[in-house]
């Protein structure tokens, strides 16, 4: 009975501390705020710089929200690709976080090029802006963008990838290895007939479109230590899937080819904004 008495004191004594009440009221540390597309600034290697968040209004009893990057494409800007990819609209039924982020003169440095913007630690410092206000996930971060944002999202991949948990880039995969750290789970979703980036590569970009679509896909795969053979599904429409699997970590790199589609973010052949979002939710980081 003394031993009872005694263990039953100290477990009051316990409940009454600090420690306990710092422990009981730790869940409720970060904020689930609605915010309903607003543009927020920071400064990032000592220059001023802004972004576009949106947290879905119906965030009440909810636990941390992942958090989609939506990057636009070059000559752009992060209220015009919010409303061309629709991320909000979909977040706001899915329950995530979009952050639509604004490049420096409305181009990403990437190639990167000595002298203009830290384009990665600009997304590094968006994170952590956004923890530090919102209640966000940190394994579930991920990155998407059209043209010149699909082609820093895969920088993202390949620099950022201890914080963003996978990439998916329309009308703009490349390669930018060879890349430090984990395999990064890979869609892209590129138009046959693009012109802009083309699907064969090369063309007129200089150093922003070097490889063709397949072999940018080829360099995640072999960074991801996926199996070689590649599967490739066919069926009838414009719709073509080539896909690696077997990859490290379970990271599966996939390619949706749209055959006729030039450069646009497709709604017609694919919902490409909720085909993304699937993707995403099947990967968070290890």
């Amino acid at each position: 009975m003394r031993l009872l008495s005694l263990t039953s004191l100290l477990f009051a004594l316990f409940a009454l501390s600090p420690l306990a009440n710092a422990n009981a009221q730790a869940p409720t540390a970060c904020s689930l705020t609605p915010v309903a597309g607003e543009m927020r600034e920071l400064t990032s290697g000592g220059r001023t710089r802004t972004y576009r968040l949106f947290v879905p209004p119906a965030v009440a009893g909810r636990a941390q929200l992942p958090l989609v990057f939506d990057l636009h494409g070059s000559g752009g800007n992060a209220v015009g690709q919010a409303k061309t990819s629709g991320f909000e609209a979909l977040a706001a039924r899915e329950g995530f976080a979009v952050a639509s982020l604004q490049a420096e003169d409305s181009r990403w440095n990437v190639p990167v090029t000595n002298g203009r913007a830290d384009d990665v630690q600009y997304v590094s410092d968006v994170i952590d802006h956004i923890a530090s206000r919102s209640c966000i996930d940190p394994a579930r971060i991920y990155a998407t963008g059209f043209s010149g944002g699909g082609r820093m999202s895969s920088l993202l991949g390949c620099r950022l990838n201890h914080r963003i948990a996978s990439i998916a880039p329309v009308g703009g995969l490349r390669w930018m290895g060879p890349c430090p750290g984990r395999s990064v789970p890979v869609l892209s979703v590129h138009g046959l007939a693009d012109m802009t980036n083309p699907y064969e590569g090369r063309g007129d970009r200089g150093g922003e479109w070097v490889e063709s679509v397949p072999e940018a896909l080829a360099g995640w795969a072999t960074h991801n230590r996926c199996q070689p053979k590649l599967a490739q599904e066919d069926p009838p429409g414009p719709l073509h899937t080539a896909r690696y699997t077997g990859c490290a970590g379970g990271a599966e790199v996939r390619l949706l080819r749209i055959d006729g589609m030039g450069h646009i973010w497709p709604r017609t052949e694919i919902d490409a904004t909720d085909t993304i979002w699937q993707f995403f939710k099947a990967h968070s980081l290890q």
